[in-house]
């Protein structure tokens, strides 16, 4: 069983930054394409961004472009999302899965909740 433990969320003031982290278990991490997903209060969860297995090529949300940066390193199993120049519409609950996402098999974690808010 695949096991995703997102970290690193919080509070932060509009404009600020926080690093996201997800550590993966149970699976051979460095093959497959990995992806950050949000979902705000009473929305679907989107897209965010993802990264090759590699990490060679990544992609972005246009609402996200520019401030985040997705990166990985595969010696630790760990997925990593730099967010800067946070907005309130930033606000929501941060997941991480392989992308696309390989639900069932690899199930959603508990996520982390990043509120953006003066």
């Amino acid at each position: 069983q695949v096991q995703l433990v997102e970290s690193g969320g919080g509070l932060v003031q509009p404009g600020g930054s926080l690093r996201l982290s997800c550590a993966a278990s149970g699976t051979i991490f460095s093959l497959y394409a990995m992806g950050w997903y949000r979902q705000a209060p009473a929305k679907q969860r989107e897209f965010v961004a993802s990264i090759t297995s590699s990490g060679g090529s990544t992609n972005y949300a246009d609402s996200v472009k520019g401030r985040f940066t997705i990166s990985r390193d595969n010696a630790k199993d760990t997925v990593y999302l730099q967010m800067n120049s946070l907005k309130p519409e930033d606000t929501a609950v941060y997941y991480c899965n392989a992308d696309p996402p390989l639900t069932p098999v690899w199930s959603w974690g508990q996520g982390t909740q990043v509120t953006v808010s003066s």
